[in-house]
């Protein structure tokens, strides 16, 4: 029973560190395309066009400085950039758990603060577009940021089993 649920636990972590290092490595290398939709976001472009009632009262709230979005998308390629790390190497250690090569309690440890850092990006995200009003503008990015969050809970669950 114990190596097959460090093999589940060890797909869940894995199936994490897959997705993340695909949107980290776009990120990286092609930085435009989700960059210019946190730019948007935290300008409240849409909303000053689509809801102009709406923007004028939480229109203090917009941040228009180029350098500050810049640095904060820069920030979370980072977070996500750590999280990954966190994640492919909880996922190593579930591995190696496998064959008695790692301790169990070790390998889920690892594999928890990945996917803590995982619920952390998806979770900021959420707290941050909320401050910014994105479920009026931006909803296939909240709703996928809930389902990333979802995924991240799900999975600390997994992990939580045979501790």
């Amino acid at each position: 029973m114990e190596t097959a649920l460090l093999f589940a636990q060890l797909i869940g972590t894995g199936a994490l560190a897959g997705w993340l290092t695909l949107g980290v490595r776009d990120n990286i290398l092609h930085p435009s395309i989700n960059e210019t939709y946190t730019a948007e976001v935290m300008d409240m472009t849409r909303m000053r066009t689509e809801y102009p009632e709406v923007f004028a009262q939480v229109s203090h709230r917009a941040i228009s400085d180029r350098k500050v979005q810049q640095t904060a998308f820069r920030a979370v390629i980072t977070i996500e950039l750590v999280a990954s790390v966190l994640l492919w190497v909880g996922a190593l250690f579930l591995f190696l758990a496998m064959f008695a090569a790692v301790a169990p309690d070790t390998a889920r440890t690892v594999a928890i603060l990945g996917a803590s850092a995982f619920l952390a990006v998806w979770a900021g995200m959420l707290i941050v577009g909320n401050y910014f009003c994105y479920w009026l503008c931006h909803e296939g990015a909240q709703n996928t940021h809930y389902q990333m969050a979802l995924w991240g809970i799900g999975t600390l669950i997994l992990l939580a089993q045979g501790n």
